[in-house]
């Protein structure tokens, strides 16, 4: 992946994907997933993903600034985490588009890249960090079709009108969260967010869907997984575990599922 040795905090961070193999379009891949399940698409998207189909704006990872006070001392402490600047994608530069996949084909990509997926609490920072808040569009008809998901992303496209930044507003998150490990049903997938533009999420947080659907509206945003915290660089896992640094990332009480299982 990078090295972050004597990193300070940087604009971006760029993270390596592997090498690009394919340069199959956004629009061609729809066309030939357009019949797939969600295990075919699955399965497609790790083809294109490991292949480096994926456009190079994606690989700058953003940073997102935040901070919890230590109620014995009264002491503010910052952090920084680095988040994707869009959900993750497929294609070139000049034709790709977003893409929706299980919570445990994300964990692969995730795992592969030094990589991980966001909580609640992160959503909530990213959308009020980002510079392109857009108004959600639900989609009514077909939700869990490739061709709703093509059609939704050029919607996107429509609104975003080519404007560049970091980017919310315009998909429900799988996110990590306590619930998963606590719910009675096994093999849970976790959804969360898509903001409208008062800053409300249209999902709460949820874990009633089995952890193979997937629509149109769940995205995937990627976060670098070293996560800085005054001079020093800390894996999130270890910031989630201390009792008062995982407020900087985790608004729940315990904070304690830190992957999907694949």
């Amino acid at each position: 992946m990078l090295s972050i040795l004597g990193m300070s905090c940087r604009p971006v961070i760029h993270i390596q994907w592997p090498q690009r193999n394919s340069s199959l379009g956004g629009s061609s891949f729809y066309q030939e997933a357009a019949a797939m399940n969600w295990a075919q698409r699955d399965s497609f998207v790790l083809d294109q993903v490991f292949s480096g189909d994926i456009p190079s704006f994606i690989k700058d990872f953003v940073p997102v600034h935040v901070s919890v006070t230590d109620n014995n001392t009264g002491k503010m402490i910052s952090g920084v985490f680095y988040a994707a600047p869009d959900y993750l994608s497929i294609g070139t530069n000049d034709d790709w588009a977003r893409i929706n996949i299980t919570p445990m084909a994300a964990q692969r990509i995730a795992d592969s890249l030094n990589c991980f997926l966001p909580t609640r609490k992160m959503v909530d920072d990213i959308y009020n960090a980002a510079i392109q808040k857009l108004e959600p569009i639900p989609m009514y008809a077909f939700r869990d079709s490739t061709p709703t998901m093509w059609q939704h992303h050029l919607i996107i496209e429509g609104q975003r009108k080519g404007r560049k930044g970091l980017i919310a507003g315009i998909k429900k998150d799988v996110v990590i969260t306590e619930k998963i490990s606590r719910d009675k049903k096994p093999n849970r997938v976790a959804i969360y967010g898509w903001h409208k533009k008062d800053g409300q999420p249209i999902q709460p947080l949820y874990t009633g869907h089995v952890n193979w659907w997937v629509d149109y509206s769940q995205g995937i945003r990627l976060i670098y997984r070293k996560i800085r915290i005054g001079r020093k660089w800390v894996d999130y896992t270890d910031v989630l575990k201390d009792p008062l640094l995982k407020g900087l990332l985790c608004d729940e009480a315990f904070c304690d599922f830190y992957r999907y299982d694949y």
